[in-house]
């Protein structure tokens, strides 16, 4: 088996039993039941919050160091947060026990960063396409087979919401040792790259220069690719429309289960399960869908069709926030994420064909950066106590309409670009 492959194998492997947890399903059904004897509400907005504020403060810095210490000890950081954060879910009571839970669930979801970037630092640029190929359906098939499996288990009153948790525990203590097993990274992007510019020729014939540790080469090409990439019109667009979308569609995924739960009968939503497996199946085909496309060639089109379709989401986002029927927001969820992956995708598709050479990391974090600190925003207004504290159906209401505005701002400036277009074209 060639090199690239093993490297493919365990990174799938890893991704998978990451993704496969089935408790995530029902996370807010058990941190707001009988265990812990905490409402609704203070789940929502004293224990949510601090997921969100700790993903942000540690993305930047884990970002750097990922580059720094060459991504394989951060994969291994994020199997340990993992298994540490449903050991905390499992064995503690209290609020502010969950509060501290809330900032391992920061590194673990701040560590990804490691995972998605290992794949350029370590593999032939030659088999990028392929093993991003493999990655994104390992982590599609873990979220998928997580949901599956939740659904039978409550259906058949096999587990408990809580138990559910054990699985949960179980595929982060696999792949911790999957995490060991990936090769490490023999150099970084960015503080440990060679300066073209000031490098000599080695001494000896066909002697390679290894490359040294140099905070002052790092800046100068992390400053480089800054640029270079953001002076681009085309990453600056779409990267901004790329940042505003995902701020939205975290802020929906995340709270969804409070809505299924404010309007499922007794208010106990049994089929968060299945609704997460079908939306996470759809989502992937619309995806793969996108991916086939030649996105790039024809950007303001796609740019009007990504308009439009942010308009649709947030018309089912009202919908699903106006109506008091569990199936109708259940239906309107699994809608939501077929559209949003297939436009996100287009649009990540589109960034990363109008960037240099080996700064997609680089500009994805920042985008993500970007998208967090929009988040928190929303997050601090919208949903904690410190602001405005809605309920469920408030919060989608404001989420829908934040995907109407944002998608008419953008089909405006599409429609006002094609007018300047033909004016041009007449004049000439």
């Amino acid at each position: 088996m060639d090199n690239w492959l093993k490297i493919s194998l365990l990174l799938c492997m890893f991704g998978f039993f990451r993704e496969m947890r089935p408790s995530e399903s029902y996370v807010t059904e058990y941190l707001a039941g009988d265990w812990r004897n905490l409402t609704s509400e203070q789940v929502q907005q004293e224990v949510y919050p601090f997921g969100t504020y700790s993903v942000l403060a540690q993305l930047v810095i884990v970002f750097l160091v990922t580059d720094l210490l060459r991504y394989k000890p951060i994969i291994i950081l994020s199997a340990i947060t993992g298994i540490v954060l449903f050991v905390m879910l499992l064995w503690t009571r209290s609020l502010l026990n969950l509060q501290i839970a809330q900032v391992f669930y920061g590194t673990f979801m701040a560590s990804e960063v490691a995972y998605y970037t290992y794949i350029y630092a370590k593999v032939d640029r030659e088999h990028y396409q392929v093993v991003t190929g493999h990655t994104r359906a390992a982590i599609l098939s873990g979220k998928f087979l997580g949901g599956v499996l939740a659904q039978v288990l409550v259906s058949t009153e096999s587990m408990s919401f809580r138990e559910l948790h054990f699985i949960s525990l179980a595929t982060q203590i696999i792949s911790l040792p999957i995490s060991l097993l990936l090769p490490k990274v023999p150099r970084s992007f960015y503080f440990y790259a060679v300066d073209k510019e000031t490098t000599k020729p080695p001494a000896i014939a066909g002697q390679e220069e290894t490359p040294k540790f140099s905070l002052r080469n790092a800046g100068r090409l992390l400053w480089y690719h800054l640029v270079s990439s953001y002076t681009n019109p085309i990453v600056l667009m779409w990267s901004i429309w790329w940042s505003l979308a995902i701020c939205a569609q975290v802020q929906v995924i995340t709270y969804i289960q409070f809505l299924w739960k404010d309007q499922a009968p007794n208010n106990q939503s049994n089929y968060n399960g299945g609704t997460e497996a079908i939306a996470t199946l759809l989502g992937a085909v619309g995806a793969i869908v996108a991916g086939l496309l030649k996105s790039n060639n024809h950007r303001n089109r796609y740019m009007l069709i990504n308009s439009i379709c942010g308009i649709a989401l947030g018309a089912l986002l009202l919908l699903a926030a106006l109506c008091n029927n569990v199936w109708v927001s259940y239906a309107v969820y699994i809608a939501f994420c077929s559209v949003f992956y297939f436009i996100v995708t287009i649009a990540a598709a589109i960034v990363a064909e109008n960037l240099v050479d080996d700064s997609f990391g680089l500009v994805f974090g920042i985008n993500t950066l970007v998208a967090l600190i929009l988040q928190t925003i929303l997050t601090v207004v919208v949903v904690a106590d410190t602001g405005f504290g809605l309920p469920p159906k408030d919060q989608y209401i404001v989420y829908g309409s934040y995907f109407l505005i944002m998608s008419a701002i953008y089909l405006l400036v599409v429609l006002f670009l094609k007018m300047c277009s033909n004016k041009s074209q007449t004049v000439a």
